[in-house]
């Protein structure tokens, strides 16, 4: 199973989250790349960082909203969509091939990761830009999404991803962040949903049903009070039932060179 979260969300002077901390928990890193958070030295530093540790970088990739970190939804015409993604993954590559690395997937963030869910326009402008980018970069995604089934179709890896800190609608939508229970912030909790994903591909719905969560790789946000606790947390409890954490792409070991 790979453990991943969302690092490199901070800008300028503002710092967002521990990275350097949950780089020594997770498998896989997904970078903001300038548009909903991130600027170049930030997206340098976690690059090298995640480069030296053996963690598998990921361009994540947003809407060009600075002010609303993302969260809100914003329409977009299909090329000036497919660009502005295309025009991230490029800038993170840039910083992973300094680092001796390089992007190994493309997620989606927030507004445009619920949105490419369920919208096929957008669900597809996404997907042009990683296949004009590389054909070989799987896409993080929600299990059975539209984004999953566009990549599917043009020949992508689509990894579905399930969130041990998010609420889960019946329908298998994250629950929206302004509604109650979208945030689980128990560690116990936290750890416990994350086995139920590994073990049992489920998880339970915020009213108490079961929902088949079939999932790669399970996120643990960064910008969740108590992230590197709740994250260690999740690792241990995976560890203890004797699931092996890795990347879900192969990445070169760089440590100690």
């Amino acid at each position: 199973m790979d453990l991943n979260a969302d690092l490199g969300e901070g800008f300028g002077a503002w710092r967002l989250g521990d990275d350097d901390a949950l780089l020594d928990v997770v498998t896989s890193a997904n970078v903001a790349c300038g548009f909903h958070a991130g600027d170049p030295v930030t997206m340098r530093r976690v690059c090298a960082a995640a480069a030296s540790k053996g963690v598998a970088v990921g361009a994540q990739v947003g809407y060009r909203d600075l002010a609303g970190f993302g969260r809100r939804r914003i329409e977009y015409a299909f090329d000036e969509l497919r660009d502005d993604v295309l025009y991230q993954i490029g800038a993170l590559d840039a910083f992973c091939r300094v680092a001796g690395t390089r992007v190994r997937y493309v997620k989606p963030h927030g507004a445009l990761y619920n949105t490419a869910a369920i919208d096929e326009a957008q669900a597809a402008a996404v997907v042009a830009a990683v296949v004009d980018y590389d054909r070989g970069l799987p896409v993080l995604c929600p299990p059975g999404s539209v984004l999953g089934q566009l990549a599917t179709g043009a020949g992508l890896r689509a990894v579905a991803e399930g969130f041990a800190d998010r609420g889960y609608l019946e329908s298998g939508a994250l629950v929206p962040r302004s509604a109650p229970g979208a945030l689980v912030s128990s560690p116990d909790e936290v750890a416990a949903r994350a086995v139920s994903m590994a073990v049992d591909s489920a998880v339970r719905t915020v009213d108490g049903t079961g929902l088949h969560l079939p999932v790669e790789s399970i996120c643990v946000h960064g910008d969740t009070p108590g992230a590197v606790a709740l994250a260690r947390g999740v690792r241990a409890a995976l560890e203890r039932v004797g699931v092996r954490l890795s990347p879900f792409v192969e990445v070169p070991d760089l440590r100690g060179l």
